[in-house]
């Protein structure tokens, strides 16, 4: 469903800020409004973000290599990365620009309802992107807040285009508040202040998404959910008398790494542990499916209870 979704969302995206990148372009040429020029520099950089996405996907689903043996996965997050990267310069920072020129050289706004008209369909376009993106986060998000969804997704694309859509709505309302009161008071400063408006906006979704997809870059283990059940799989095994160092990371958004250290019960002869403990993996794969690679190794008694104090210390 999450792999389904997030490509749906994304997509969705990507026809809404096309659509909507031509619309602002037309009308910026009918009335000079800066305002209208930073909105439609924003949806060109949301648009490149959205292919960006889609590409980190298609890369992320090739297969081992002896260069890269654990895969592609962790691609997504190097694409999503480039997405905040590109909304910080290709969005942000060309917002402010356009605002400080708008503020120091004014000039008047001409074809007003050009303005109006663009920014109006831009809002239900962009509101249309967005309730597909929530509904689709909506099946995984349960009880989590926006903030906490947002933090522990393991999957960049639907955190990526909820602030994304989010920041457009928002710099939408920006833009229209500026025409407007440019329009009311005849004062075109208000056109430009609308602009650094949505330059400051997209700078914070920008150092937002930076901060999020960095941490997966490095890698992430697995939700505390995921490895209680890991731990439940272990405890519950017959064959375990016992595990430590318990590692888990994630290879990409629906790959998992799980290593851990067991103490194998009884006198065993190598091929039955070899053979149990395979059964374990097996079992551990099933309860938790995104579990793609297991290493389960063997301890004896002593080093089990060095490493679990080694842990414990590590954990204070």
């Amino acid at each position: 469903m999450s792999r389904g979704g997030s490509q749906q969302a994304t997509l969705a995206a990507l026809a809404a800020n096309v659509g909507i990148a031509v619309m602002k372009f037309v009308a910026f040429l009918f009335t000079g409004s800066s305002s209208m020029l930073a909105e439609g520099i924003h949806s060109v950089a949301d648009s490149g973000n959205q292919g960006l996405l889609l590409l980190g996907r298609s890369r992320s689903k090739r297969g081992p290599t002896p260069a890269h043996p654990f895969g592609y996965g962790r691609e997504r997050y190097f694409y999503a990365f480039l997405v905040s990267v590109v909304l910080f310069f290709g969005g942000g920072l060309f917002a402010l620009y356009e605002g400080y020129e708008k503020i120091s050289h004014p000039h008047p706004l001409e074809s007003w309802p050009w303005a109006v008209g663009v920014l109006l369909g831009a809002i239900v376009m962009e509101g249309l992107s967005l309730r597909t993106a929530v509904r689709n986060a909506n099946r995984l998000r349960k009880n989590r807040s926006w903030t906490r969804y947002i933090r522990d997704a393991k999957a960049p694309e639907l955190p990526v285009v909820l602030l994304e859509d989010a920041a457009a709505l928002t710099g939408l309302a920006f833009a229209l508040i500026g025409v407007t009161l440019a329009l009311v008071t005849g004062n075109t400063v208000y056109d430009g202040v609308g602009s650094v408006a949505i330059g400051i906006l997209l700078i914070i979704v920008a150092v937002t998404l930076a901060r999020e997809t960095k941490s997966m870059i490095i890698g992430e283990a697995a939700s505390p959910e995921i490895q209680r059940s890991i731990e439940d799989v272990l405890r519950a095994d017959d064959v375990i008398a016992g595990y430590t160092q318990l590692r888990t990371l994630h290879l990409g958004p629906e790959d998992l790494l799980v290593a851990a250290r067991v103490t194998v019960a009884g006198h065993r002869e190598s091929d039955a542990v070899a053979e149990a403990l395979g059964e374990t993996e097996r079992r551990i794969r099933d309860r938790v499916p995104i579990a793609s690679v297991v290493y389960l190794s063997p301890a004896p008694a002593v080093q089990r209870e060095r490493e679990r104090e080694e842990d414990e210390g590590r954990i204070r």
